[in-house]
């Protein structure tokens, strides 16, 4: 374990483009608060946010939802370049619908669900991730970042509760008497701005984290890796590829991922004591993407689009809050990419503090509830470790004697199937939140269904899916008419459904069962034989409400 600041690495692209000069996509550019916009600026919100990234858009849409308006801050122009994280899982799909802006991701990504690991050229793995027509995402999906960028602002602008403030730096922190103070710059004056509040989003280099003297612990690995977008008509399926030892590149990994506009990302790990800067010199990136292409047996036309440098990180902080300032995203915990559990853990954090504040500020919760999130979020960052650093042992062996373990699996993997399940890159899976105080202990007399804390699987109801019937807030899923009835004075949303359905199957449920489901789509309390005073007290534990609050 050792304290680390993450370090920038540069994206580039080809000699004559400007660096939002893309092949397939026209950034926008955003201009400082001027004019009358300046005039009506406001100098206090109750939320400030730091970062109009992914993970900040989707933190003001998840407060706009709660009727909380909130003001972004970020010091950038335009949105960040380079398909950067592409995997959008289907966890994710749902965060993204309950903000109501996943129209646009559904109608441009590239939903996939097959793997397929290569050692030495011969297919030794081929995984398929969990589906079934009662789900109404795909496990995963496919899209570059300035496009998840584009339509969560596009859902951004449409809100009247949201104020962005571009090339707006913040340049200080300071606590006062009932929140805290930020110092902005932009390129018109410098000035003060008051918040009740502070929500950390703006990425591994945070600048709040710095001001707040906080910094992230962890592990590295030592496999560095260069990441390139390449334009080319390639007729492959949407499937996840990864080629361990190529011919290409002996003794490295490679990964390829399809996505829109003809782009194809392409991960090539770089061999010990080959010098960085050498291999992010154009001339020495075409070879190499080359190289790659003709691997995979693709002859035709590509060319560049984007490349950047990547190295394995676990890193987090000790606490993901500090009093007011709560971080989110990259600025409180840096993931491998291996598993695509980035992009993805940092909007489970987004949605997460969202709804709590915003119930906070909404008088219907205790401030109690936002002690809540760091143990939930950082529970999910250790998990996503756990994970994540087993793949990116195989995929990037931190020894000599990892190497060779790794090697004899994958020389296994040949001759024997079940070697090759050790090539899998264990996808992101969302947090099961049993040991958070939002969430009551789980019903032993279940034998199926989510536990306490899962995210409530979706199910066939009707012509829609179980997931459509869940309210803004709590939401009661039962069997039961009089239970029904005695539930629909408190502040939920009852869902009634049929004892003989699918959902009924899919959550072990009887005609006595009842489920408590949280405003983020985890299962709050569940019950196998369900009574109204236990689901008004499982309500008021999980937001540390008065009980007069709810009776």
């Amino acid at each position: 374990m050792f304290t680390i600041e993450t370090e920038q690495k540069a994206a580039m692209r080809p000699a004559g483009r400007a660096e939002t000069d893309s092949l397939y996509f026209t950034y926008p550019h955003f201009e400082p608060p001027k004019g009358d916009a300046r005039a009506q600026m406001v100098t206090s919100a109750s939320v400030a946010i730091v970062g109009a990234g992914p993970i900040g858009m989707t933190a003001a849409l998840t407060l706009a939802k709660q009727g909380i308006r909130s003001v972004l801050f970020d010091n950038k122009d335009t949105f960040n370049d380079g398909s950067r994280a592409i995997c959008v899982a289907r966890s994710s799909f749902q965060i993204l619908e309950r903000i109501r802006a996943v129209a646009p991701f559904l109608d441009k990504s590239l939903g996939w669900t097959t793997g397929r690991s290569f050692y030495r050229g011969k297919q030794i793995l081929e995984f398929e991730m969990p589906d079934s027509p009662s789900e109404k995402y795909r496990p995963m999906y496919n899209l570059q970042q300035q496009y998840i960028e584009q339509f969560l602002w596009d859902a951004v602008v449409k809100s009247e509760l949201i104020e962005t403030r571009w090339q707006s730096e913040v340049t200080g922190l300071s606590d006062t008497d009932d929140g805290v103070r930020l110092n902005v710059r932009d390129p018109e004056d410098d000035y003060e701005f008051n918040a009740d509040w502070v929500l950390a989003a703006d990425g591994a280099r945070s600048t709040i984290r710095k001001l707040r003297d906080m910094r992230l612990e962890g592990d590295n690995f030592e496999g560095r890796y260069v990441i390139a977008d390449v334009q080319m008509a390639h007729g492959y399926p949407t499937i996840r590829r990864a080629l361990f030892d190529p011919d290409c590149r002996r003794g490295g990994t490679i990964l390829v991922h399809k996505q829109p506009d003809n782009i194809w990302r392409i991960d090539y790990q770089l061999r010990d004591g080959e010098d960085e800067a050498e291999a992010i010199r154009e001339e020495t990136v075409r070879a190499s993407v080359a190289s790659v292409l003709d691997e995979i047996g693709y002859s035709g036309d590509w060319d560049l689009e984007w490349w950047s440098i990547y190295s394995a990180n676990t890193l987090a902080l000790a606490d993901y809050r500090d009093g007011r300032v709560f971080f989110v995203g990259d600025s409180a915990h840096i993931v491998p990419i291996f598993g695509v559990r980035g992009l993805n853990n940092g909007l489970a954090d987004a949605e997460n503090i969202g709804w709590k504040l915003g119930w906070v500020l909404n008088g219907k919760a205790d401030e109690a509830l936002l002690d809540s999130y760091t143990p939930e979020r950082r529970g999910a960052t250790l998990d996503v470790f756990a994970n994540a650093s087993k793949s990116a042992r195989f995929m990037t062996p931190p020894s000599a004697g990892w190497q060779l373990m790794r090697d004899a699996a994958l020389n296994l993997a040949l001759s024997h199937p079940f070697a090759g399940k050790l090539a899998n890159p264990r996808q992101m899976t969302p947090y099961t939140y049993t040991q958070s105080p939002v969430v009551q202990a789980d019903d032993p007399l279940f034998e199926t269904g989510p536990v306490a804390g899962a995210v409530l699987p979706d199910a066939l109801v009707g012509d829609g899916f179980l997931h459509d019937l869940l309210g803004p807030g709590f939401s009661l899923i039962c069997f039961d008419g009089a239970l029904a009835d005695q539930c629909a004075q408190a502040d939920l949303t009852v869902c009634r459904l049929p004892p003989a359905s699918e959902a009924a199957q899919i959550l072990g449920a009887t005609a006595e069962t009842a489920y408590l489901v949280r405003p983020d789509g985890h299962v709050a309390s569940r019950w196998k034989s369900a009574q109204a005073a236990d689901v008004l007290i499982a309500l008021q534990a999980a937001v540390e409400m008065p009980k007069e609050a709810i009776s």
